[in-house]
């Protein structure tokens, strides 16, 4: 499954919260709020010209535009790297402020039943879009998984 696929698979609806939990301030700091600006095609980019770009960047990522949904992704996760390092300490997954280091076996960390611990565990204490974006995209990653964790209601 694509990047644009976790977008469209999540909905139109956590696509539109996901844009409302990035951090300006995260993307300054990582150095990557320019180039955001520029791939979404914004004059200025705070928070409101993020909400009222959400129906023309959904729009972007439903034509499987992938190198903005990696990148548009970049920015969701560095928005929420203290989410990522919780998660990652809860799995018992070695990281670096939240990275992976380049010999870390990561899918032997990821045993059966891991999204649901995630989610169970984190769910209250982090926005549930970017939970449910974070526990997909890992799964992308690391198990190159082709189907979309929804968790039972």
């Amino acid at each position: 499954m694509q990047l644009s696929g976790i977008f469209q698979g999540l909905g139109e609806e956590t696509f539109s919260q996901l844009l409302r939990t990035i951090s300006i301030g995260k993307l300054k700091t990582y150095q990557i709020y320019e180039r955001m600006k520029v791939r979404m095609h914004l004059a200025k980019m705070n928070s409101e010209t993020l909400r009222k770009a959400a129906p023309r960047l959904w729009a972007r990522v439903g034509e499987k535009d992938e190198e903005f949904a990696t990148e548009l992704s970049q920015a969701i996760l560095i928005s929420h790297m203290d989410m990522i390092k919780a998660v990652l300490d809860h799995m018992g997954i070695p990281h670096e402020d939240g990275f992976f280091a380049k010999d870390t076996k990561v899918a032997d960390y990821l045993t059966e039943g891991w999204q649901d611990k995630a989610f169970n565990e984190f769910k209250d204490k982090y926005p549930r879009a970017a939970l449910l974006f974070y526990i997909n995209h890992l799964a992308h990653e690391v198990v190159e998984a082709e189907t979309l964790y929804i968790p039972a209601a």
